[in-house]
């Protein structure tokens, strides 16, 4: 339940006027999507993995600034950036 409790946190804070940016994995699209949030990225990892694996930095790197690019970019309520590519453990 902690990804719907991000998603109340989220749209908490935006009614507070603090803009924000839901970084969830595609197994929690469907229950994020259907909370009407006002940004968020989906990635391909695994749970409590949503930024990449431990030690990729290069696709941490790429999930984050995503997820700005999306903060700087959107111009509605409720888009989604879905990530492409997978979880590559061990890198």
């Amino acid at each position: 339940m902690c990804h719907v409790s991000v998603g109340h946190v989220a749209r908490l804070f935006e009614e507070a006027g603090i803009a924000t940016v839901v970084i969830a994995i595609k197994a929690f699209q469907r229950p994020l999507e259907s909370m009407a949030l006002p940004r968020l990225v989906i990635t391909p990892h695994v749970k409590g993995r949503p930024l990449g694996a431990p030690g990729d930095d290069e696709r941490q790197r790429a999930t984050i600034l995503a997820a700005l690019n999306l903060l700087d970019s959107a111009k509605q309520v409720g888009a989604v950036v879905e990530l492409p590519g997978g979880y590559y453990p061990g890198r």
